[in-house]
């Protein structure tokens, strides 16, 4: 009779539960009946955005309600504007959600500079993955590899300071001795390439293997372009034969600071939203964002369209996003230190002085 009563009662649990799993999923469908969920994206171009109008395609259908989804760009201060925007300004209502650089997080540990956010705040849905990221040198630059820009000095085109296409050419001058002039101030990555064809720069840094095969087939095999080195820490990631950034490193002290900023490249396209979101939606934006990265019809697409998809879940991204936000201090404060531009470098900080080149502008004597 007992062993009755406990099954009726666990039967009975389990019946409210159920319940209150229903309410919820209903509520969550009737906010979202009707509305627009808006995807905000870090870049004017390239494969952020191809990337984002693809999921706002699927994404949809996988939200309870099926809200309609749109993607608007907001470009600016290298990933650093849409960032602040959705920390600050974006409703935190689960209508917002955003791709964002995978340099944000480490840019708020190393540089700050104009950051108005904590990453580790934020929800992180997912990442759609990425290629290892290239250095491309178009071919009217005259150089064909990293020891080449070590003798001869090339324009490198850059959008803000917390971008790839500015960071990692900026810490090979300061490391290995290359001789990158980069001129900052380009809308977007993509703008860097028409740049690029014009002959007002020579090269792009931090440019996702996957989006140069789709954007420039034949540049390589015509023999436009060449890579110098890759970023990312699995060679496989990459094309064969080019070295790796880490790989650049002349010492285990400098093999350690590259493999910092490689790390960003594990991030992928990262998804968030806002902080303060109903616990609600947030765990339906992530679910959502999982499903849609094993809809056949997405994948198939993001396979038409020739975008990166190597896709991570919200628990992957946030834990390597709070490992860089964690990372060791006196680390930090290396690579604070190779991230400075204009000859201002203060190589004191190193066990060995060669593990930085720059050197400080000595005032002339009048």
């Amino acid at each position: 009779m007992m062993l009755r009563s406990i099954a009726v009662a666990a039967a009975g649990l389990a019946a409210l539960l159920g319940a209150a799993d229903s309410v919820r999923a209903d509520a969550v469908s009737d906010f979202y009946k009707g509305k627009t969920v808006t995807i905000i994206v870090s870049t004017g171009g390239g494969s952020y955005v191809a990337i984002a109008r693809t999921i706002a395609d699927h994404m949809r259908n996988h939200i309870p309600g099926n809200p309609t989804i749109i993607s608007k760009a907001m470009p600016g201060a290298g990933h650093v504007k849409a960032t602040n925007f959705m920390y600050n300004s974006a409703p935190k209502d689960g209508t917002y959600i955003a791709s964002v650089g995978n340099t944000i997080p480490q840019h708020q540990v190393v540089s700050g500079k104009g950051a108005r956010y904590d990453a580790a705040k934020f929800n992180w849905l997912g990442s759609t993955g990425i290629s290892n990221l290239m250095a491309v040198a178009f071919h009217t630059a005259g150089v064909k590899s990293v020891a080449d820009v070590k003798k001869k000095e090339i324009i490198a085109g850059g959008t803000g300071a917390g971008s790839g296409t500015v960071l990692y050419p900026t810490i090979l001058n300061n490391m290995i001795g290359t001789k990158f002039k980069i001129v900052i101030g380009y809308r977007s990555a993509s703008s860097i390439d028409l740049a690029m064809e014009r002959g007002e720069v020579h090269a792009r840094n931090g440019y996702s293997y996957g989006s140069f095969d789709r954007a420039h087939p034949t540049w390589i095999k015509e023999g436009k372009a060449y890579f110098l080195y890759q970023v990312g820490l699995d060679p496989s990631m990459g094309p064969k034969g080019v070295p790796l950034m880490v790989d650049l490193a002349q010492n285990d002290e400098q093999r350690e600071i590259l493999r910092l900023f490689s790390r960003t490249v594990a991030l992928g396209r990262p998804y968030l939203a806002p902080p303060g979101l109903p616990s609600d939606r947030l765990a339906a934006l992530r679910a959502a964002f999982s499903a849609t990265m094993k809809d056949a019809k997405f994948v198939a697409d993001m396979k038409k369209r020739h975008l990166d998809l190597f896709p991570q879940d919200w628990k992957q991204v946030t834990e390597n996003v709070v490992a860089m936000i964690n990372a060791p201090k006196d680390l930090v404060a290396k690579a604070k230190v190779v991230m400075q531009r204009k000859g201002t470098v203060d190589c004191k900080v190193f066990s060995d002085p060669k593990n930085c080149r720059s050197k400080k502008k000595r005032k002339k004597k009048k």
